[in-house]
């Protein structure tokens, strides 16, 4: 049962609020009230508030002072300032000291009780808005994805759902969630059957219904986007590694104060959503295939030591030469703080550049390392955490501080991705060599054993514009929240890995992720 809401109020009048504190206790508010800051110092000290009503005005410990100290012990309890004062200075500093709301006396219970229900209702009336709004919605989702949707549809429902998840996280109702997580469900089952029936046709050359794909993006947009912008305005394209549009949901509120949103897009992720194809393709404008083909230099096979993708600043010149784009241009990848720190400090070595590239691979390495460390997969527990995790990142990282040196600079920023991530659950036994590739969300190899039914299967991988590494190789994709496991030791990797985020498949929140452009605020 919940409890009733607890008021801590501190006034040096308190006995002639008297007829308040009935009134907010006949409303079913438990309210403790005390003579001075310091007592409510005390009472903070071994009890547990929900608001604080502050008077400005009292002697000894004043209301600005035992603010400051309330926010040092409680930083996010909301406190209500009440003043006899409306002086300027006061008010600045109280809102500058993180005051909740503020009251001129003399107040009357309306006022009071108002001012309670803003800070303390509002998360309760907005959480039970959106669960009333999503009720309404749910039907709707449901007959659209009975229905044949095709490729904006889908991106426009995963959107939808991205919302809903982002809305009703804060949300009390566990049973609300779960109807969004099984709706969720259903909508990756028939995406991966739409992506499956489609992808061939789609890889084969561009209809009139065929999504923005890896290797097609840059080929479409860069010139579009260069023709857009002023001659001397430059242009950074920031691929941040394995982000998913939910987790960009996240960061794009911090930069609205230095940028404007220009467009905001989606395009699709090629197969395997992992970053040796797919950000190869990206950079390169070629299939896997191709890129292989046209530079067997730059493509390194899946059995091969080393990364997989040291050759991106090669194929991105190359791209720039085929499409006829003017400029200098450079091509910097941060793996680490280190090189993070260290484009900032050389951030003046691209001001004469057309079009810079930047690659930030934390967030995969995020994914990767909550894979493999304890204390990660316990800070990262579900996916609001892993969320909330990124947004932390971002906050304290080096590129929020070089995208504030692009606006600095006057720069359309582009900020997209590679692939996304999916967060896995239900093993599936897969049989290979011992050269076959270890990735959980896809397989590539022969003799691969596997139940056909269970997989997305590619026994000719060059329709797909992908490679063949030897004759008789094949292709397998895991689906919605599958993961693929060798018979060896079966049940030890399929409980170390159940519940982690994995890419290589087919799945919402892999394939359909964000293409952004921003604009310096003047």
């Amino acid at each position: 049962m919940q409890r009733n809401p607890r008021i801590l109020w501190a006034d040096d009048e308190i006995d002639l609020l008297k007829p308040h504190l009935l009134f907010l206790e006949g409303k079913g508010y438990h309210v403790t009230a005390v003579n001075s800051g310091v007592e409510a110092l005390e009472k903070l000290q071994v009890e547990v508030f929900d608001l604080v009503f502050l008077d400005e005005q009292m002697p000894g410990l004043n209301g600005l002072e035992t603010l400051q100290r309330i926010k040092d012990q409680r930083p996010h309890l909301p406190v209500v300032m009440i003043t006899k004062s409306e002086e300027e200075h006061i008010m600045e500093e109280a809102i500058g000291s993180k005051i909740s709301d503020y009251l001129i006396k003399p107040v009357n219970p309306n006022q009071i009780l108002l001012a309670i229900k803003k800070n303390l209702d509002e998360r309760r009336l907005v959480s039970e808005k959106a669960m009333s709004d999503y009720q309404r919605e749910f039907r709707e989702i449901s007959m659209q994805l009975m229905g044949r949707l095709d490729a904006d549809e889908w991106t426009a429902i995963y959107q939808r759902l991205v919302h809903w998840k982002l809305e009703l996280e804060q949300s009390e109702d566990e049973g609300m969630r779960d109807i969004l997580d099984m709706q969720f469900k259903d909508a990756n089952r028939q995406f991966a059957k739409f992506y499956e029936d489609h992808y061939a046709d789609w890889m084969a050359g561009p209809g009139d219904e065929t999504p923005l794909l890896s290797h097609r993006l840059l080929p479409e947009q860069l010139p579009r986007v260069l023709s857009e912008v002023a001659a001397d305005q430059p242009v950074f394209l920031v691929v941040i590694d394995n982000l998913r549009l939910d987790q960009w949901k996240m960061i794009e509120p911090q930069l609205l104060s230095r940028f404007r949103v220009e467009h905001n897009e989606t395009y699709f992720s090629m197969l395997p959503t992992a970053t040796q194809y797919a950000r190869n393709a990206l950079f390169a404008g070629l299939s896997p295939a191709e890129i292989a083909r046209v530079y067997p230099n730059y493509w390194v096979d899946e059995d091969a030591e080393g990364s997989k993708n040291k050759f991106e600043g090669e194929l991105f010149s190359g791209l720039l030469d085929r499409l006829n784009l003017d400029g200098k241009s450079s091509y910097h990848k941060v793996t680490n703080l280190a090189a993070g720190k260290k484009l900032v400090d050389q951030f003046h070595q691209t001001k004469d550049n057309r079009i810079t590239a930047v690659v930030y691979n934390f967030v995969d390495m995020l994914s990767h390392a909550r894979t493999e460390m304890e204390v990660l997969k316990e800070l990262a527990e579900d996916e609001a955490a892993y969320r909330s995790l990124t947004l932390s990142w971002f906050e304290h990282s080096a590129l929020k501080e070089l995208l504030g040196r692009m606006a600095d600079q006057g720069a359309r920023v582009i900020i997209t991705t590679d692939h996304g991530t999916v967060r896995v659950n239900n093993p599936i036994r897969v049989k290979g060599e011992r050269s076959t590739n270890t990735n959980l969300r896809y397989k590539v190899g022969r003799n691969l054993g596997y139940e056909a039914s269970e997989v997305f299967e590619v026994r000719q991988p060059e329709a797909l514009g992908l490679p063949r590494p030897q004759v008789s190789s094949s292709y397998i994709f895991a689906r919605e929240d599958d993961f693929l496991v060798y018979p060896n030791n079966y049940n030890h990797f399929a409980q170390n890995f159940r519940d982690t985020f994995q890419h290589g498949g087919i799945s919402l929140e892999e394939v359909i992720i964000p293409w952004v452009e921003l604009e310096p605020r003047k």
